[in-house]
């Protein structure tokens, strides 16, 4: 269970008033302190000047008694109910006393220099007191305060301060909750703009709210997005046609040599001959199925790739034994210059040369060779599939390795790979963490396959 709320305006207004609380909360309890230690100052500041006025008073008087005679003079020193007085002797009679609350005489002990404590045995009171001499005897003197004012005092601004908190706190929530419904205008904005945005409107932009820097950042990955996702749309709408286009051609045939086939009787030779042309016709939609399942499946983030440590002379080796028949009839020779290890799948591997090799026979010229060698730099090993035979216009170059994507349609073999060959090249490399490339010329076309050396 989610106790934050799931509205950004709220969790803003919260956010806004818990700071604001935060803040106040700071500034009312360091005022407070501040007041508090202000008037605990002031008081012991007075108690001090207490104890000072009676020892004057003591010294210019003859005797105590005569102090005891005039109280008019201390009393109204006091000026409140609240102050406290004793002069107490050494023997411990109290010789003058101020105490309208009735308070119990504190025991205090002796201290030549006025000293200041609290006392919290009846009540509250801050008591000032110092010991001097008279004469030929001591006396102590001691000065009060009750507390009980200061103290109904502080607890009425303390109050005062959580009630201006809490109203403050509504406030800047209230606040808060304006600010940020003003401030997410534009995201609302562009979120209807993107919700507008279909499968028919792939090609609008969100290009208006980049005057927003915090929403230029948002706005740039989600055109981004938008161009991924209209160029895969793009992409998928065209490997729809061309599939259509690639199974309709041996379907086409396979219905036309049977409807021609049941017009009329035949023979058994030609029943056999229209079988044997049928199963050209199928062997070359198994090849295109086979192809499209395995571009499927490379395709996918958990792709399984089994990386062993391959010699690459032996594998070419292989292959090249392996269409030895092909380059005999075309009158081409295979020759085998690759001579490094490679870390990768051996099964992966092998299909991607297959590729490149039996694309590099189809198309290279008789009594020419089709070389294939290996090179190792300083982070990369690259093979090469180099044949002879007419260069490939550049317009057609960045687009080889498309599904279905033929240079000249009206060239299609019956054992070519339905236009999938390269794209099946292009994605087990990208399984390896690799790419492929392709330059052509006059002096023949090569395809690059690019492995990097990190996996060593």
């Amino acid at each position: 269970m989610k106790l934050f709320p799931r509205t950004l305006s709220l969790r803003l207004a919260i956010m806004f008033a818990l700071v604001s609380t935060l803040l106040l909360g700071s500034i009312g309890f360091y005022l407070y302190q501040s007041l508090q230690r202000e008037i605990a100052w002031r008081d012991d500041q007075a108690l001090l000047g207490r104890l000072e006025r009676m020892q004057a008073l003591i010294s210019d008087s003859d005797s105590i008694e005569q102090l005891r005679g005039r109280p008019k003079l201390y009393e109204n020193m006091l000026g409140n109910r609240d102050s406290l007085l004793w002069i107490v002797d050494d023997t411990g009679k109290v010789l003058i006393e101020i105490n309208p609350v009735r308070m119990t005489l504190p025991k205090l002990p002796a201290a030549p220099h006025a000293r200041l404590v609290d006392d919290h045995s009846s009540e509250p009171v801050r008591l000032a007191w110092q010991n001097v001499i008279q004469g030929d005897r001591g006396l102590t003197l001691i000065a009060g305060k009750l507390l009980g004012e200061r103290d109904q005092m502080l607890g009425a601004y303390r109050l005062k301060l959580w009630l201006a908190m809490s109203v403050g706190a509504l406030l800047a929530f209230a606040l808060g909750w304006w600010v940020s419904q003003r401030g997410l205008h534009p995201v609302r904005l562009l979120a209807k703009r993107a919700a507008g945005i279909d499968v028919q409107h792939l090609h609008l932009r969100l290009d208006q709210f980049n005057e927003l820097n915090e929403l230029k950042l948002l706005c740039s990955a989600l055109n981004q997005m938008l161009a991924r996702l209209e160029d895969g749309f793009a992409q998928l709408s065209r490997f729809s046609e061309d599939l259509a286009h690639e199974m309709r051609t041996p379907l086409g045939n396979l219905m036309g040599h049977t409807q021609q086939a049941l017009r009329r009787s035949r023979s058994i030779e030609d029943y056999q001959n229209l079988l044997v042309s049928n199963q050209e016709e199928y062997e070359r939609l198994a090849r295109m199925i086979d192809s499209m399942l395995f571009l499927a499946r490379t395709e996918q983030q958990n792709a399984c790739v089994k990386f062993e440590s391959i010699n690459l002379h032996d594998l070419i080796e292989q292959l090249c034994e392996y269409f030895e028949g092909v380059a005999q009839e075309r009158d081409v020779q295979l020759i085998n210059q690759a001579k490094d290890q490679l870390l990768g799948d051996p099964g992966l591997i092998r299909r991607a040369l297959a590729n490149l090799l039996a694309n590099a026979l189809r198309y290279g010229i008789p009594a020419s060779a089709v070389t294939v060698s290996s090179e190792v730099s300083e982070d990369t090993l690259e093979i090469t599939v180099h044949n002879h035979g007419e260069p490939i216009a550049a317009e057609h170059l960045p687009r080889l390795f498309e599904r279905f994507y033929r240079c000249d349609p009206s060239r299609n073999q019956p054992d070519d790979s339905g236009g999938l060959g390269l794209a099946i090249v292009r994605s087990i490399m990208q399984l390896h963490g690799g790419c492929v490339t392709v330059d052509s010329s006059e002096a023949g076309t090569s395809f690059h396959l690019e492995f990097p050396l990190k996996r060593a």
